[in-house]
């Protein structure tokens, strides 16, 4: 049986994007043939009890380090070629090719056949830094392929690779679950608890940090409500920038504007995407390109649920958007841009009816997880060639 090794930092119970990610991936291909090792989540009585639970109920094998980040040295690599030959595996895939995929000589010289590294957005900021840049070469060279989000990411990274490594990189993007992300997900249920039944609502699901641009939103926010007084600005999620966004509402006057909800469980999500009329995360790029999106999970899973979308131009997140078809794209930290667009979405109920269809067919289309899981399995069992075009 071909069994392969998963070998990450991120992993449930770990909240995030790319958890979410690996986690819907290994979910999906088979059972008995799956390893994960992976960093503890978290330490103390509380994480580990969390992450036993979870690991209990995974239909696959999980093997915990000790440590909260595993990095590739001599110990964690030794653990790696030991599980690799424990269990059989013939290959790896590394949850974040940086800066795990360095450990990729080692695996192959233990037996691993086909070794694969993702990259999501810190790899295109690693590119762009000298010393960092040198080990993404590296890791390029000592894996079968690297995978890439879209366009953005797989540029920049591969301006960091040899030629060869370039040419193999492979067009992976996360998926979304349409069954789960759908109209129907119990939005009524959420504006009925939080008491906006009548009110137009723009909804912003994510992290609370600078990049996502909630606080564009806030400054947008006297522009719409000129247009559409009763508008509610629904801002789902946690983070360590609520506090600015909340000084940011008072500051700006429309703070009974704007509901803030705190972190959600992942099983409420879908009923409050499907709580907005119009789905909003006008990223924008930060710290000189090194704080960037990499693709932005979010609008595909409002697009799923039927909502159009506003997204920024920040890295990749345009390929999560057909721009003037599913939603528009925006510059980044521009509040009147984005006002304006919003206005004349919720001031236009047929064309958000028009873009959310087409986002819910696109996503049907080609951002299914059965249709990417089976292009991770085909990479995973790929045998690389030799010159001559025979399997090796």
């Amino acid at each position: 049986m071909h069994k392969t090794l998963i070998v990450t930092n991120d992993f449930p119970p770990r909240p995030g994007g790319i958890q979410a990610f690996l986690h819907n991936m290994a979910l999906r291909l088979d059972p008995a043939g799956i390893v994960v090792y992976a960093s503890t989540w978290k330490r103390g009585r509380e994480g580990a009890e969390a992450t036993a639970a979870f690991d209990a109920e995974q239909p696959f094998t999980v093997v915990r380090d000790r440590t909260t980040m595993l990095l590739p040295t001599p110990r964690v690599t030794r653990r790696a070629t030991a599980l690799l030959r424990e269990h059989g595996c013939t290959s790896v895939w590394f949850g974040a090719a940086a800066p795990l995929g360095l450990m990729a000589p080692a695996l192959r010289r233990a037996g691993a056949e086909r070794l694969i590294g993702t990259t999501h957005g810190h790899e295109a900021g690693w590119a762009q830094l000298p010393v960092a840049r040198g080990l993404l070469r590296r890791i390029g060279e000592g894996t079968d392929s690297l995978t890439y989000l879209g366009e953005y990411t797989r540029s920049r990274i591969a301006a960091a690779l040899s030629p060869e490594a370039a040419a193999r990189m492979t067009h992976l993007p996360p998926g979304v679950d349409e069954k789960t992300f759908h109209p129907d997900s119990g939005g009524a249920g959420v504006r009925a608890e939080l008491g906006l039944t009548d009110r137009p609502v723009v909804v912003c699901v994510s992290r609370l940090v600078p990049r996502k641009g909630q606080d564009t939103l806030i400054l947008a926010l006297p522009r719409i409500l000129a247009a559409h007084p009763d508008t509610v600005l629904l801002v789902v999620g946690g983070g360590p920038y609520e506090r600015n966004l909340r000084r940011l509402a008072a500051e700006t006057g429309v703070s009974d504007s704007v509901r803030f909800t705190g972190a959600v469980p992942w099983s409420e999500l879908p009923a409050h995407y499907g709580a907005g009329d119009v789905f909003a995360m006008p990223c924008r790029t930060r710290r000189g390109g090194l704080d960037v999106e990499g693709l932005g999970i979010v609008y595909l899973e409002a697009s799923a649920t039927g909502l159009p979308v506003l997204a920024g131009d920040s890295g990749g997140a345009p390929d999560a958007v057909l721009d003037g078809e599913t939603g528009w794209v925006v510059r980044g930290g521009n509040s009147e841009e984005c006002a304006d667009r919003l206005v004349t979405l919720l001031g236009d109920p047929e064309l958000r009816q028009r873009m959310g269809a087409r986002g819910r067919r696109w996503v049907e289309e080609k951002w299914r997880w059965d249709l990417l899981a089976h292009r991770l399995e085909e990479l995973l069992r790929t045998r690389p060639e030799q010159p001559d075009g025979r399997p090796a």
